[in-house]
């Protein structure tokens, strides 16, 4: 059922086209069949996710750009982790620096991978957001979701619509899991190479993920089970680096550094892989979802992720003694100058994880009248210990660092009311509740055997909690036939409690501090004609500090440093313009949008003060201008040709930054000018389609006050245009095979670290 106020049925079915949806009857069918093609299965009215369609998760009325992946477009890139899915959408970047990367975040617009709580991701409801934190090291739980089992995942830009936090500043990512109509059982391997030359380092790093699935439907009942083991060694990622000292030498003269320019343009020595080194992973993986529709318009279900990580950081030492012997530690001379290593600097460690996720779902999915809807989720990092050696010896003293038991729930209700007649003067409204509570629970330990030895005294901790209450209401109102207003209203209520932090000998909490923020919501859409839409959407958002940002710090026993708990949370006002152009095989976009963000929290260094102090602070304004176009149809110059494009221009500029003014008027910390993707699948027969696929992104700066002036180079940000390619071949009914490439003409760029040089996959698919 089509907006109302966009009629006919060649713009209904350029809609759906544009949503690019993907119904489990669609994807089985012939491809070159314009009816059944996967792309026009849903319509925007179809918003309820039910047992037996993979209708659209986004509210029909979402005043904002969407952008959608369908399952069959997945089937043609190169997907090994969730996350890959994303990799292309206009004005996006995804912070994954090797297959099987756990700290994937990501970037979009004016929202840097480094603040992870500005996005949020849902899987069939549940939050997979980890909002513990906002940097690297709180990305969203991509691993609870398998590639294979998604129907289609949709994407929010901005957080225009009262349904959805103000975290959702960057965007919002709805992934919805496909539901089984019959017995099915997946078997696929994937084995996966590249080659490493850079640094002194001359290998192949690789390694293979194998899943498998069983999943039926008997009646009002379906169920999908997936179990996936995965094994990667990643390229060396954090290289030991001194600057060029001004000593003369006098200690033990060493050979095998490298000589090289740093990231601020001043020469330097390159010893070695430390810190987090190379990483070796090793996870598994499993995910139930059961369904029972009770009646025909009333589905439950139940989804239950588990999550498994055992993780080695490797490191090595380039420098050699006179005799040929590694040197680790101690006072050396390079080139007849004088350096001393610590005796921890190449030290190794280790990592292991394992999260649970439980989720309950309740609701109805009729086209009109009344529905609501319930989902209730837990997530639980039951483990999550890092083991880090005091120096470089195989089982000697070392620390035991453990956030067991940090976790998060969440509980959202909704109600909503589609008239059943569209017309002039009529309101599509809904309203909600929605609860989340975050616990952080950190702690450091000594340890007389780092690899295996028990837990010994405590040397620090720190924890609290955080807890978001909000209503919110949003009406869409069809003004007249072609005019369509929408507003709405959030009312959240937030607060910390229960902060602390302690070392052996000392303890200080913090006081509750509580929060309350309205954030109100408009837009206004009108349908040019039958195949043009025109939107201009405004909203004022909030997100409150996480966690992590208010308690974890360092406590010298006299005095609280490196955290701040009375941070403000960031104040949003973003503004959108958006024109689409809808055809019967595609649809093309162009927005421009402005985002002012006051308080913005970030980590940075107080250079107003010495000593300079780096915590997490409020900067007081960043500005985001920018535009977007982008181009999705099928078909396009021949029968079988398929097209996807897009490019981004953000300026996102510091403003006001009183204790670090050397940032302001600077671009902000990783968020490129200029970003592009293209996508081009050839479906040559029905058996066989072929994928050439290029990203462009601009110059970044890893620093806010633009000091890293050299950007290709470990710890600079390079530009880079990367090319992937994949060719797929269904065997027979029951086989599928394929073969791809990633970074094909072999770029060495950086984003801080090094990413992945040019990548063989290759991959094996069973149905039945």
């Amino acid at each position: 059922m089509p907006l109302p106020f966009l009629h006919g049925r060649a713009l209904a079915r350029a809609i759906a086209c544009a949503m690019g949806a993907t119904s489990l009857a669609a994807h089985a069918a012939e491809p070159d069949n314009p009816a059944s093609d996967p792309q026009r299965a849903t319509t925007l009215r179809e918003v309820r996710v039910s047992a037996t369609h993979a209708a659209s998760s986004v509210d029909s009325d979402m005043p904002a750009a969407v952008e959608t992946v369908s399952a069959a477009k997945l089937d043609h890139l190169n997907i090994v982790n969730t996350e890959d899915a994303l990799k292309y959408l206009p004005a996006f970047g995804i912070r994954k620096r090797f297959v099987g990367d756990e700290n994937a975040t990501f970037s979009v617009r004016g929202t840097s991978n480094q603040q992870s709580a500005r996005g949020l991701v849902y899987l069939d409801g549940l939050l997979l957001s980890n909002l513990l934190g906002n940097n690297w090291a709180n990305p969203p739980r991509w691993s609870m979701a398998f590639p294979g089992n998604l129907a289609r995942v949709d994407v929010i830009y901005g957080a225009y619509s009262a349904l959805y936090p103000g975290n959702a500043i960057g965007a919002t990512v709805l992934m919805t899991t496909r539901m089984p109509d019959r017995l099915e059982v997946t078997a696929e391997a994937q084995a996966f190479t590249q080659h490493v030359d850079t640094y002194g380092v001359d290998r192949d790093f690789g390694g293979s993920r194998q899943a498998a699935t069983l999943g039926n439907r008997s009646g009002r009942f379906a169920f999908l089970v997936g179990v996936s083991h995965l094994k990667a060694n990643g390229q060396p990622l954090v290289y030991a680096t001194q600057s060029t000292s001004a000593r003369p030498g006098l200690a033990r003269p060493v050979t095998g550094a490298i000589a090289d320019t740093g990231a601020n343009g001043l020469p330097r020595q390159v010893v070695g892989i430390n810190s987090e080194g190379q990483e070796a992973t090793s996870q598994d993986e499993a995910h139930v979802r059961l369904t029972y529709d009770f009646t025909n318009e009333l589905t439950g279900a139940f989804t239950a992720g588990y999550w498994k990580q055992d993780l080695s950081h490797r490191t090595d030492t380039f420098l050699r003694d006179a005799q040929g012997q590694p040197v680790w530690s101690g006072p050396v001379t390079i080139d007849g100058r004088q350096y001393t290593l610590p005796a921890n600097y190449f030290a190794p460690s280790t990592r292991q994880g394992r999260n649970y996720l439980y989720g309950l779902s309740l609701g109805t999915h009729k086209d009109s009248g009344w529905n609501v809807e319930g989902n209730v989720s837990y997530f639980d990092m039951d483990r999550n210990r890092d083991r880090v050696a005091s120096a470089v010896t195989y089982d000697d003293v070392g620390l035991l660092t453990a956030g067991d038991g940090s976790r998060w729930r969440t509980l959202d209700l909704r109600a909503s009311h589609t008239p059943t007649e569209t017309g002039t003067n009529t309101h599509t409204v809904s309203f909600g509740y929605h609860y989340d509570g975050y616990r952080l629970a950190n702690a450091s330990y000594s340890l007389d055997a780092w690899r295996n030895g028990a837990a010994g005294p405590l040397t620090a901790s720190n924890g609290g909690s955080t807890q978001t209450q909000a209503v919110y209401l949003q009406d869409a109102w069809q003004l007249a036939e072609r005019w369509r207003l929408t507003v709405g209203a959030r009312y959240e209520q937030w607060r910390a409690f229960g902060g602390m932090r302690s070392t052996a000998t000392a303890r200080i909490g913090y006081p509750e501090r509580k929060e309350s923020h309205t954030s109100p919501k408009a837009s206004l859409a009108w349908s040019a004609s039958d195949t043009v839409l025109l939107r201009l959407s405004a909203a004022r958002a909030y997100r409150f500090p996480t966690v992590n940002e208010l308690f974890q710090g360092t406590f010298n026993g006299i005095a609280l440093v490196n955290n701040d708990p009375n941070l403000k949370p960031e104040n949003d006002l973003s503004r959108e313009l958006s024109a689409e152009w809808y055809r019967e095989n595609g649809v093309a976009r162009f927005s421009v949008f402005r985002s002012d963000t006051r308080n913005t929290l970030f980590s940075q260094t107080d250079t107003t003060v010495f000593p300079n102090v780096t915590n997490v602070q409020n900067v007081g304004l960043v500005r985001t201008r920018g535009a977007e176009a982008s181009y999705d149809a099928r078909d396009v110059l021949w029968q079988g040709f398929d097209l996807t494009a897009n490019a981004a221009y953000t300026q996102a500029t510091t403003v006001r930054n009183r204790r670090n003014p050397a940032s302001e008027g600077k671009q902000f910390y990783r968020i490129p000018r200029w970003r592009a993707n293209l996508v081009a699948t050839w479906r040559a027969t029905e058996r066989l389609a072929l994928t050439l696929a290029g990203r462009y992104s601009g110059r970044q700066y890893n620093t806010l006050d633009h000091s890293d002036v050299n950007p290709d180079t470990f710890g600079g940000a390079s530009d880079f245009l990367t090319f992937d390619a994949k060719v797929t071949w269904k065997a027979n009914d029951h086989v599928d095979l394929g073969a791809g490439v990633d970074n094909l003409t072999n770029r060495r760029y950086y984003v801080y670290y090094p990413y992945p040089s040019r990548t063989w996959l290759v991959e094996a698919k069973f149905h039945l």
